[in-house]
């Protein structure tokens, strides 16, 4: 068996200025004023550390950054929740990602499921809002609202997937498909292999520097995936 993790913005979707609305809309209403800056796009950064920088990028008081960060946190995922009539009509499936979901799905000896710097909730209403959560086992993913620190995050899915399937799962036999330099990291330091996937903001020769062992320039070839998803584990 072979875990693989999808990386959900800009690997399998495209949510456009969504997440920076609710994240202004959270911050307004938490801060009391709407923010002057916002976070840089497709960084793969966690939610919490996100908001945490956000914060503090508009001079939020330091020692009230926690409490802010805490309750922006847990209205993020309702806020866009809100928006999911506009996910479904302004959200974009990445080109090839429904059919890559579909024929990893559809290998018996794979398990798809997800490891994303977004929390629970706001994954779940993305993957809803677009038709691909019926891809995905979101029950044994890893996610921001488990742990802030990316990599910490294969552990967690491959505990649950071993929980759920029997184990082990490691670094021979769990692999990450994602677009950004943090997707690379979160694989190299967590223990998976990295597919990485040129369709972000990071271009395919920056995500080989930084130690992905493929990169594709989209999903359009689901064999050519497959047959690297299993070349991983026979390295």
């Amino acid at each position: 068996m072979i875990l693989v993790l999808w990386d959900i913005d800009r690997t399998l979707l495209y949510t456009g200025d969504i997440d920076r609305r609710v994240y202004k809309e959270t911050f307004t209403s938490v801060v009391g004023r709407p923010p002057a800056a916002l976070p840089a796009r497709g960084t793969g950064v966690t939610m919490p550390l996100a908001v945490r920088e956000l914060l503090r990028v508009n001079q939020v008081p330091e020692q009230d950054v926690e409490t802010f960060a805490a309750r922006i946190v847990d209205e993020l995922p309702e806020r866009l929740a809100g928006h999911r009539e506009l996910l479904f009509n302004d959200g974009v499936i990445m080109p090839g990602a429904m059919d890559a979901l579909a024929a990893v799905q559809q290998a018996e000896h794979l398990i798809p499921t997800v490891v994303t710097g977004n929390l629970r909730g706001s994954a779940e209403t993305k993957l809803s809002a677009l038709g691909l959560i019926g891809y995905l086992d979101t029950t044994i993913g890893g996610y921001a609202s488990d742990d802030p620190h990316r990599p910490a995050l294969v552990r967690i899915a491959q505990k649950r997937a071993a929980a759920k399937h029997g184990g082990p799962f490691n670094r021979d036999n769990t692999v990450i498909v994602g677009d950004s330099l943090e997707d690379v990291r979160t694989g190299l330091e967590g223990g998976a292999r990295v597919i990485a996937v040129a369709s972000g903001t990071t271009p395919e020769q920056q995500l080989r520097a930084a130690g992905a062992q493929h990169v594709l320039a989209d999903l359009t070839s689901t064999t050519t995936l497959l047959r690297l998803i299993d070349q991983d584990e026979a390295l």
